[in-house]
């Protein structure tokens, strides 16, 4: 039977120490860590599948993930869309905040292995952590999804919000600063994918329809220039140059994956991603920036098997 990941040695899952009281007005409870929700349950097939692929890139030049029925081709699914399939609602005990205010910070991966073309997962969802960062909160949870019939744990995501205007109680900071720096050298490996104009009206169809990602006055009032693309699209395109670089192309073998977002990408925007390979042959650390030298990923690290 499969097992989920050990949270006293993967480094990504574990779990962070409860922050202090809180303050009657503050809308975020900073009590709320350890609070649990669900399980929610979700089902996919055949088209989820390809309509994710598509929504994160994957083309003519990808037919296992974007096809179904090419000759000689048999359909897989990319390992990335354990980041949809396991998204669920925070619980309730984290209180409440404007949707506006909210950009997402890291995301953590972890796969037992392949994902199905059709399955059928529980997830639940527990607050590991919350912390005050000033001029927000930072909320992180880790969405843990089994398989319904077998009740044998897929995948674990980890995942943290930035609330701005939601900081200030005076608690603690939480861990900062970059875990994953690439060495001083060349990348071992370069790839660059183009988004499209209309790549985030695309990627919404998988089931984030945060108007942040394509109406441009909700987009105003959060403070961007225009609609911006999901964090989790580009993490999606990162994954797919990880998946075919240092996976040759195989899902079987992609097993983790984190990164923290740093900076909005528009549709349209090149995204460019440098991979270091690790001396054991297993890891590698990443980072994806775009075509103005912006650094929209950093602390990327990678597993394969």
């Amino acid at each position: 039977m499969l097992r989920p990941p050990d949270r006293t040695t993967h480094p990504s899952l574990t779990r962070l120490c409860p922050p202090p009281t809180l303050r009657p007005e503050m809308a975020i409870n900073p009590e709320a860590v350890g609070a649990t929700s669900g399980p929610f349950e979700r089902r996919w097939g055949s088209s989820e599948c390809l309509l994710y692929a598509l929504g994160v890139g994957a083309g003519t030049e990808e037919l296992a993930f974007s096809t179904e029925n090419s000759v000689g081709v048999a359909q897989a699914v990319l390992p990335t869309f354990a980041t949809v399939i396991g998204r669920a609602r925070l619980p309730k005990e984290v209180g409440s905040f404007d949707p506006a205010m909210l950009v997402h910070g890291e995301q953590a991966l972890e796969l037992a292995g392949p994902l199905p073309v059709e399955g059928h997962v529980l997830t639940t969802v527990e607050v590991v952590g919350i912390w005050d960062k000033g001029s927000g909160a930072l909320v992180v949870y880790e969405t843990r999804s089994t398989d319904a019939g077998t009740g044998e744990w897929c995948f674990t995501n980890r995942s943290s919000v930035f609330i701005r205007g939601e900081g200030g109680w005076g608690g603690p900071r939480g861990p900062s600063g970059p875990r994953h720096e690439p060495p001083e050298r060349p990348p071992d490996h370069v790839v660059t994918y183009e988004t499209a104009p209309d790549q985030a009206l695309l990627y919404r169809l998988s089931g984030d329809r945060n108007p942040l990602h394509s109406d441009p006055v909700f987009a105003a009032r959060a403070g961007f220039e225009r609609p911006i693309l999901h964090g989790l699209c580009t993490y999606g395109f990162t994954g797919r140059a990880l998946l075919h670089c240092l996976c040759g192309s195989d899902p079987a073998r992609f097993q983790a994956m984190e990164g923290r977002f740093k900076a909005p990408v528009y549709p349209g925007d090149l995204l460019t991603i440098s991979m270091w390979e690790g001396a054991d042959g297993a890891s590698a650390v990443y980072r994806t920036e775009t075509q103005r030298g912006e650094i929209v990923i950093d602390s990327g690290f990678f597993r394969s098997k």
